[in-house]
């Protein structure tokens, strides 16, 4: 009898049982009452009750199994201890970081600063995976995030079942464990060696990331080109990858004369060689299983694509409970599901570019959610742009690669002929993508969705489905689907608070004011990092970026698209060097400077910047002023035109009906005294932002008890090098009991301001 025909179409349901076991196991046991409702939906679907038995059984088997799995990484790693590198890790400047794993198969992160130049190349020139050492060091919690539309490390490492991170202090090579993954992964870094060495420099990225899925050489100006368009999927080892891989192989099985049986169970055992040799992604993983479950169906079962997809769902969820976590993982196997469960409405539609449109609008409908929760935007292009790249990446440039990467192990002119012909080319789609990515308005931010915004995104999503399915009238399709757009992207933006957030952005200042119902948006300063020279070997292939990593993801989170006024109190890096990113990915109206600091070197590419994309570059003094949304806004400082540093800052005063706020920059003591000889009616400021992160030679006890501030914000990084806030001068606002925050002990801090009430959050 064949057993699995009793489980026909009904996997799914299964899948799901056991994906709410992980959700409940990894966060709250109460999320096992979402089994009740799909045992509902289930009975409304008519499933028989011995089905509805297992599937309750499989949730509390697999809760249990779960919780298990997940209790052994809470736990201590005792050191020294006897660690093995994984395939996962990476060399970036002077810092070798990856997983290792102990001798009981618990993962850990590992971050080991490397000594000379000598030792980067040791490890560069032979791959770590399978290498053990014995290792001192000490066991770090993951830094707390920026704000909560960061990078989170405690995420990630959650997604990855770490126990955490490990800071090596040293430690000494043991030897070199042997098993299949680190033969394979020895035949991965040959490759990835080999690539590097024979193709062109411009072909490398693509190749290593196409063929043995590493997209470290990317540059990130091809990667944001990519992102810009929504095609950044095809630089992965996707599942039609897989599929067209899987294909060649067995098709020149059977041009050897080998039988077509005997050529399924050698690509049975070749896929998962393969799955390891490319890194093993999540999209790979479950691309090789749903394959290899349909080989064997086609053998014997008879397995329906759609069970073969919910059965490698329930097997990788298993093995690793964690995988929930992962965007990878989401996003493969949703989007394959919406292929599948779609496939009659693609088929209807004979026109291969209609069906090309079709294909890519039913992933990105039932994904969209997930994107905007993990990225805050979407690319609008990519359902005209994905008709014709994913064709052309999956059946000209892939196969271009394989055959590149067959013909550079012949010796002779034809590999460097093979390059000579296809560079050219290569280059040119190159031009076309960034003429094709500099087009404006590509992107939708609605920011970060919310639970409840989730909850309506997704039925709207699953009603879109439904008339697409019963073929229902485009009014009514369209209505269901973009209603719920609509109130996706003004549910950020309908506030009636003045809401001012303090980012934290380390040593520097980055302050976002938003006005009522976001009528307009000013930033003042954008942070930045003070660079110093180092040696060529220790400079990281990407260097960390406050502007890139921290602020934009910040201004995309809210769904920020435009900054109306950029104000950048002065010529210094930690306020001003994060700017440029800021004016790559954000549009700004006018940026408002402190008269001649932009003659400063740390100036020069911003100016450049703004000048080439025709934004207005104004130079404010005192008295300078305008109103808005009933809020005005005075420039009190400062009252010259000769810049001579932080005492030439450009200093915001804000009034709202009974509330005053001031920004002060960087002015110190000497400013300070003469702002109050100016404003000797300036007191009692409901909002401060100290002068100078709070440093000793600003915040003077006479500015302090004129000002009497309700609240101070220190801008200062955590266990920053300079001391500030200097306790002395903490000490000088509490004993006036004065409340203060620092962004560097607190995080982001968030101030609502609504008639005469301060509401005040923090992200740590």
């Amino acid at each position: 009898m064949n057993y699995l025909i009793l489980f026909k179409h009904k996997c799914i349901f299964y899948a799901l049982s056991v994906l709410v076991a992980s959700l409940a196991a990894t966060e709250s046991a109460r999320l096992l009452l979402l089994l009740a409702l799909l045992l509902l939906f289930c009975i409304y679907k008519k499933i028989t009750f011995r089905h509805l038995v297992g599937i309750m059984l499989l949730c509390f088997i697999s809760y249990y199994y779960f919780s298990f799995q997940i209790n052994k990484v809470d736990y201590t790693l005792n050191l020294p201890a006897t660690l093995t590198w994984t395939g996962e890790y990476k060399i970036n400047g002077d810092m070798l970081r990856g997983f290792m794993v102990d001798e009981s198969g618990k993962k850990v992160y590992v971050a080991y600063q490397l000594a000379s130049e000598t030792e980067k190349i040791v490890f560069e020139e032979s791959p770590l995976i399978g290498k053990q050492y014995i290792v001192h060091g000490t066991i770090k919690e993951p830094s707390k995030p920026a704000h909560s539309y960061a990078f989170s490390m405690e995420q990630y490492l959650k997604s990855k079942g770490s126990i955490g991170i490990l800071e090596v202090s040293n430690w000494s090579y043991i030897q070199t464990k042997e098993s299949i993954p680190q033969r394979i992964g020895l035949q991965r870094f040959k490759l990835k060696k080999h690539i590097e060495e024979t193709f062109p420099e411009s072909l490398v990225g693509e190749a290593q990331a196409l063929l043995i899925g590493l997209g470290e050489n990317v540059d990130d100006d091809t990667t944001r080109a990519y992102q810009k368009l929504g095609i950044t999927h095809l630089f992965a080892i996707s599942g039609l990858h897989i599929a067209i891989v899987s294909l060649l192989f067995f098709q020149g099985l059977l041009r050897l004369k080998i039988r077509r049986e005997f050529a399924m169970l050698v690509l049975i055992v070749v896929l998962p060689i393969y799955a390891i040799l490319v890194g093993g992604a999540p999209s790979v993983w479950r691309a090789v299983s749903v394959v290899e479950l349909t080989i064997l169906s086609r053998i014997k079962w008879r397995l329906p694509v759609d069970d073969a997809l919910a059965i490698s769902f329930i097997l990788f969820i298993i093995i690793e409970p964690w995988s929930v976590y992962q965007i990878g993982f989401q996003l493969s196997y949703l989007a394959t599901a919406a292929l599948i469960y779609s496939s009659r409405l693609i088929r209807y539609y004979s026109s291969w570019i209609v069906q090309s449109f079709f294909i890519t609008f039913v992933c990105q409908l039932l994904v969209y959610p997930l994107l905007l929760l993990h990225f805050f935007e979407l690319s609008i292009s990519s359902l005209v742009v994905n008709i014709f790249f994913v064709p052309l990446f999956s059946f000209v440039i892939l196969p271009i690669n394989i055959i590149l990467l067959v013909v550079s192990f012949f010796p002779g002119a034809l590999p460097e002929f093979m390059f000579s012909c296809y560079e050219p080319i290569r280059t040119l789609l190159t031009k076309c993508i960034n003429l094709l990515q500099d087009i404006p308005y590509q992107m939708w931010n609605p920011g970060k969705p919310s639970i409840v915004s989730m909850l309506i995104a997704y039925g709207s999503v699953f009603a879109t489905f439904y008339y697409l399915d019963i073929r229902a009238k485009l009014v009514k399709i369209l209505s269901v689907l973009l209603i719920p757009m609509c109130i996706l992207h003004f549910s950020t933006k309908v506030h009636e608070e003045l809401i001012i957030s303090f980012i934290n952005v380390g040593q520097g200042d980055c302050i976002v004011i938003e006005l009522p119902y976001r009528k307009a948006v000013y930033m003042i300063d954008t942070g930045g990092l003070l660079r110093f020279e180092q040696e060529k070997w220790k400079q990281s292939d990407s260097p960390y970026e406050i502007g890139r990593d921290i602020v934009v993801p910040f201004l995309k989170g809210k769904g920020i698209q435009k900054i109306d006024k950029l104000i950048l109190t002065h010529a210094d890096a930690d306020h001003v060097e994060g700017a440029e990113e800021i004016l790559q990915e954000i549009n700004v109206e006018e940026i408002h400077l402190s008269p001649n600091s932009y003659y400063k070197e740390v100036m020069n590419d911003l100016v450049h910047d703004a000048l080439k994309k025709n934004i207005s570059i104004q130079e404010q003094i005192a008295n300078n002023a305008w109103a808005e949304a009933g809020i005005s806004f005075q420039y009190l400082w400062p009252v010259d035109t000769q810049y001579e540093g932080n005492n030439d800052s450009l200093v915001l005063y804000v009034a709202m009906g009974e509330f005053k706020a001031l920004f002060m920059g960087d002015v110190e003591h000497e400013g300070e005294e003469e702002i109050l000889r100016k404003y000797p009616s300036l007191t009692n400021i409901d909002l401060l932002k100290a002068g100078h992160h709070g440093s000793k030679t600003s915040s003077s006890e006479q500015f302090v008890n004129q000002m009497k501030p309700v609240l101070t914000i220190f801008s200062a990084g955590e266990n920053n090098r300079y001391g500030h806030p200097h306790e002395e001068v903490v000490s000088r606002f509490q004993s006036l009991g004065l409340r203060t925050f620092t962004t560097g002990k607190v995080g982001t801090i968030e101030v609502k301001v609504k008639g005469d009430k301060l509401e005040v959050t923090t992200s740590n």
